[in-house]
């Protein structure tokens, strides 16, 4: 049995400063999860399952990393029908983030814009709470997406990286290298041809020697911006294959502000998400399809309030999608109804 209490909450959650409203509801995720009060929330399962990456995903509608950074609500996020969930951005050592008041919400856009700054735990509290869950044993994909310290220079980012591959390896069934927030400073510098280079070079040496050790091969893929033109897209493309990166999530947050430009809190520092975002993560979705052929691994994420949107991250060349801003718009429903059109289109 499932209800959809969202419609009655979400009034009194959007009167909350933005943040208070987030960790307000990941705590009652967090208390509720594997009890039958998950019913306030639980959606009816969708199976649709794709190959990907060497994974069978259980259906196409993923929770995307940045709601739950400490990975606390994994069950929770799994009982609204997600066939896989990626938490995360974690990073070695615990760290705040950026300065209060750091997230606010744009209504008439059905958007935000945040400068959360990876705040989280840390590594070994991450991993600790990644174990508790039993998400992996009902057969869901688990995502675990990392990042690098603040305090860390650029320079050493690559440090940061493989520590964060080889903690969260055996543990997850992907992982996720996030080198395109815009809310700690140089990181998307990464994306930039040398850079790039030399850190997904270390981590394709590090992921075999892992493979090693542990007996088994799980896939890494390369989580990038909206905001990069067509030759950005192609160098990335051509080191995606290159180093032999297993797929890649398309995309972050955007830094542009023309889609929302009056309104309050446009002006903002930080990452906009939500509608104003799925055209540019579209557009360069199928530019990374264009380059990479049919077969390579893209996850579409950005801009999805609907199944429609989703519809039309699939048309531009995604093999499934996560959805995250548009949760806090639409609320668990949302996810059923992605499943729903996905499975629609892939039966026809």
């Amino acid at each position: 049995m499932s209800l959809n209490l969202y419609p009655l909450a979400r009034p009194f959650l959007f009167n909350l400063d933005p943040e208070t409203a987030h960790d307000l509801t990941l705590n009652q995720l967090a208390q509720t999860q594997n009890t039958f009060l998950d019913r306030a929330y639980r959606q009816p399962w969708i199976a649709d399952p794709v190959q990907l990456a060497g994974l069978t995903f259980p259906n196409r509608v993923g929770m995307a990393a940045g709601l739950d950074k400490n990975a606390r609500c994994i069950d929770g996020l799994g009982a609204m029908g997600f066939g896989f969930v990626e938490v995360g951005s974690v990073t070695p050592l615990p760290q705040p983030g950026n300065d209060k008041p750091r997230m606010f919400r744009l209504p008439d856009a059905k958007a935000l814009i945040n400068r959360l700054g990876f705040n989280n735990q840390g590594l070994d509290a991450f991993v600790a709470n990644v174990k508790k869950s039993k998400f992996r044993s009902q057969g869901r994909l688990l995502g675990l997406n990392i990042g690098k310290n603040a305090i860390t220079p650029i320079e050493r980012a690559t440090d940061d990286y493989l520590i964060g591959l080889s903690g969260v390896y055996e543990h997850a069934d992907y992982v996720t290298v996030n080198i395109s927030s815009p809310n700690t400073k140089n990181l998307r510098s990464l994306q930039t041809d040398e850079a790039l280079d030399q850190l997904l070079s270390a981590l394709n040496e590090r992921k075999m020697a892992l493979a090693d050790t542990h007996q088994k091969s799980v896939p890494v893929f390369l989580k990038i911006a909206p905001d990069l033109d067509d030759a950005q897209v192609a160098v990335i493309a051509q080191s995606l294959v290159k180093h032999q990166m297993d797929g890649v999530i398309a995309t972050n947050t955007t830094l542009s502000r023309d889609a929302v430009k009056g309104m309050p809190h446009c002006d903002e520092a930080g990452g906009l998400s939500g509608s104003p975002v799925l055209a540019g993560s579209n557009r360069v979705i199928r530019l990374l399809r264009q380059h990479l052929g049919p077969q390579f691994p893209i996850i579409g994420v950005g801009g999805i309030l609907s199944g429609y949107d989703a519809v039309s991250k699939i048309e531009a060349g995604a093999d499934v999608v996560q959805i995250y801003t548009g949760l806090i718009y639409k609320g668990p429903a949302l996810v059923h109804e992605v499943a729903k059109s996905l499975k629609q289109i892939s039966q026809n």
